[in-house]
Order: structure tokens, then C-alpha cells, then sequence
């Protein structure tokens, strides 16, 4: 099992697009997308699935780009970690699990952690600390596609012309850091 979080600098920074484009781009791996959010959205019950794929909301354009279930977690800081751990110990073991979220990190290590990045710096969420300090890659949208190192032991920074198409040199790099 491949579980992946993508954390973001605040909102409309294209976490949800990224997150698309990544189900699009590896779709072998049957993906399994989670938003956590402390806002409810209109759902009621606090892990909602989503049924039908669409524009309409986060969860159902991840089932447009591919994903094979997706799911909305409410939930405010204090009942994260149990509403997490319940929803993990009902999924099957071999699901393959992308998470859209910040919070997310402070129960849960995943095997990527990509932070993505954007809009002005004074408006960073403060849960975007964790991200930076877990990060495996950085990624933000630009006029073209290019990867950054500064050293060959610092972590990436994709330059994306657009999330929904992922860079073949990105998609080597997500493929080697998954084994694949």
C-alpha cells in the first residue's frame, strides 16, 4: 500500500488539482482520495463518501480524474487522529490512499509528502509548517515545466505549467520514490 499526502500554503494554491493529476497520471494504483477538512462542507456524518464524479466539489473531480472511491473527513484538530484511524482500519489493506491535507501528517507518515506552494507567503496556513518539515518535493504552478535542485541533497522543486498534467520529469521521480 502507497499512501501519499499532498499539503498546501493555503487555499485555491491548487492542492485538490495536484492531487487530481497525480490519480490521472498513476492510475495502476486504484487510488483510494481523502480530503480532511475542519469545515463540513454540508455533509453530515464526518466521513462522507462521495458517489458520483463531477466538478461540483473536491471529492467528486477526484473521482473524475480516476479515483476508484473518494472520501470527505470532517473534523476539527482533538478527533482527528481516532476519526483517521477508524477510517484506515475499514479500508482494505492493498488500497492505495492520496490525502489532501496539512493536518493530516501530525497522525499519519506516509511513504510521499508533497508541499505544495503558492499565493502570497503572508497568507500561509499555520498547519503548513508540518508540510515543509515532511515534504519530499516541492511543487508550484509556472509558465513551464522545470525541475530545481540547489544541491543534488536538497528535495526537488517541480515547476508545473499545469497540475493536472504531470511533468514526465516529475512522474520519473514520483515512479523511482514509489518503487515503480
Amino acid at each position: 500500500m502507497v499512501t501519499i499526502v499532498i499539503g498546501g500554503s493555503g487555499r485555491g494554491v491548487g492542492k485538490t488539482a495536484l492531487v487530481c493529476g497525480l490519480i490521472g497520471a498513476l492510475p495502476e494504483f486504484g487510488w483510494t482520495a481523502v480530503k480532511i477538512t475542519s469545515h463540513g462542507h454540508g455533509k453530515d456524518p464526518q466521513v462522507w463518501e462521495e458517489a458520483e464524479a463531477g466538478q461540483g466539489t473536491d471529492t467528486a473531480r477526484y473521482l473524475a480524474a480516476g479515483a476508484r472511491r473518494a472520501f470527505l473527513i470532517t473534523a476539527e484538530d482533538d478527533e482527528l487522529e481516532s476519526i483517521v484511524t477508524q477510517f484506515s482500519e475499514k479500508q482494505p489493506p492493498a488500497e492505495h490512499l492520496i490525502f489532501e491535507s496539512n493536518r493530516i501528517l501530525r497522525h499519519l507518515h506516509p511513504d510521499l509528502c508533497l508541499a505544495v506552494t503558492g499565493g502570497r507567503a503572508s497568507e500561509q496556513k499555520p498547519s503548513f509548517a508540518e508540510v515543509l518539515k515532511r515534504m519530499d518535493a516541492m511543487v508550484q504552478l509556472a509558465e513551464a515545466d522545470r525541475v530545481l535542485f540547489v544541491t543534488p541533497f536538497e528535495r526537488p522543486r517541480f515547476h508545473l505549467a499545469s497540475f493536472q498534467r504531470i511533468s514526465p520529469q516529475m512522474l520519473a521521480w514520483l515512479r523511482e520514490r514509489l518503487h515503480l
